[in-house]
């Protein structure tokens, strides 16, 4: 029998429930239903399992543009149609692309399922067949313009295409930026458009959750009505590559930024999402960057006053992760003092000032608060299931691999991920501001 979501939070460990239905059309599209009646409200999303490391050589940034075309429009629904048929009702709609999927979503009042059900068939289904030059001359602009705003003209927004190429060798499915090339995006044609859908956007391929308020019979009827006559293709052969060693030995990039201030990066191969490790690296991350109280804020930002910001992420995917510490400078103070007082801190953890089992409590902590705010979105939960569907082919994961996989760890685990990740050689940006230009001194006539 389905009930709501379950917290319990009185008793440690914190443990939740997610009262799922998962099954599959003939067609292969697997189907996932959470139904949730606190709010008067339904979240969609389908999710492909595509993302830039299944691009083909030279076409990097083609499944982020493909994501750009799919809101291009088709024969039932012209171009922006898409938007303006669920904003009309209150509903709203977006996409991402990274490493390993791309993900389309929707949410609104729970009268606009069959609404949101229905769009995102009908260009599954004939999203191809309305494909012309123009479109994807369009939308290939726009892609590139994006880069421009987001990587080459952001402050600092250069790191995105520092890391991959350094971190990850030629050839490898992450040695390129999500982003892609403006050389790879301006050779793209709608026949490599019609070759991609074909291959990668099929039923076989995709998962659909629907979440919130809404009846499963009703919801299973919508589901076979809009995606169950859809034929049956082969569920294409995802790019698959080992995980890396640790570098084998430090990397350095200096180069200069139209910024104001220095801004260093340090980045550690790391351990890919839920394999071992991973967690400790969340946890070990959590102790280093996240909040005042932690070692790195406090010692960069609150007493040395070296760095105006701090922060520390472990980046888990399908075929790796990696361990990233960003400081920002404050103004008088270089990237080499932030290197070093980051070394030192990181020194102490195996010397005189190892990971206490209060700092451990508290970033376990904040990391399963974090996941049970997150899990009161219905949109939020749909994310969280595709995912865990995505990694394990069962969404139950979520209740095993969410809160439950940072319970038993200590501070020797800790211990052991600073060992295994933080003491081996890593790769070191420093962006720069530019040379400032100096005025010529006016000529006399």
């Amino acid at each position: 029998m389905l009930t709501l979501l379950s917290l319990s939070l009185l008793a440690a460990p914190p443990t939740l429930q997610i009262p799922f239905e998962r099954y599959h059309l003939s067609n292969g599209l697997t189907v996932i239903l959470y139904p949730d009646r606190r709010l008067p409200t339904v979240a969609v999303e389908l999710w492909y399992r595509v993302g830039s490391k299944e691009e083909p050589k030279g076409r990097t940034g083609f499944a982020h543009l493909f994501e750009h075309l799919m809101f291009m429009g088709t024969a039932n629904v012209p171009n922006g149609k898409f938007d303006a048929i669920m904003e009309a009702e209150g509903g709203s709609n977006n996409a991402t692309t990274d490493l390993d999927r791309t993900n389309y979503f929707e949410s609104g009042p729970s009268q606009l399922l069959e609404t949101f059900l229905w769009l995102e068939a009908d260009r599954l289904a004939s999203l191809p067949d309305a494909m012309t030059r123009a479109k994807v001359d369009l939308q290939r602009e726009v892609v590139k313009n994006e880069r421009r705003q987001s990587i080459e003209n952001r402050p600092y927004g250069k790191l995105e295409l520092i890391i991959p190429d350094k971190m990850y060798p030629p050839g490898h499915p992450y040695h390129h930026p999500v982003i892609g090339s403006h050389a790879d995006l301006t050779a793209a044609s709608v026949d490599d458009v019609k070759r991609f859908f074909a291959t990668w956007y099929v039923p076989s391929n995709a998962s659909l959750v629907i979440a919130g308020d809404f009846e499963p019979k009703a919801a299973r009827a919508l589901v076979e009505k809009y995606f169950g006559w859809m034929t049956r293709a082969p569920r294409p052969q995802a790019v698959w590559a080992a995980p890396l060693p640790p570098l084998a030995k430090n990397l350095e990039v200096t180069e200069t930024d139209r910024v104001e201030l220095p801004q260093v990066t340090l980045v550690w191969r790391s351990a890919r999402a839920y394999a071992p490790l991973d967690a400790e690296c969340e946890l070990l991350a959590t102790v280093l960057g996240e909040g005042k109280s932690s070692r790195l804020y406090r010692a960069l930002v609150l007493e040395s006053q070296l760095a105006s910001d701090v922060s520390v992420e472990q980046q888990g995917e399908t075929l790796d992760g990696t361990l990233q510490i960003t400081a920002t400078a404050q103004p008088g103070h270089t990237g080499p003092e932030l290197v070093a007082a980051i070394d030192a801190e990181l020194k102490a953890l195996t010397t005189d000032r190892p990971i206490t089992a209060a700092e451990t409590e508290r970033a376990r902590t904040a990391l399963q608060t974090h996941l049970l705010k997150a899990l009161q979105s219905s949109l939020r939960v749909a994310d969280l299931l595709s995912e865990m569907e995505a990694r394990f082919g069962d969404p139950g994961q979520l209740e095993r691999s969410g809160l439950a996989r940072f319970d038993a760890l200590d501070p020797s685990d800790l211990q052991e991920a600073v060992r295994s990740v933080l003491q081996q050689p890593r790769l070191t940006v420093t962006l720069n501001p530019e040379p400032k230009k100096t005025k010529e001194p006016a000529r006399g006539r």
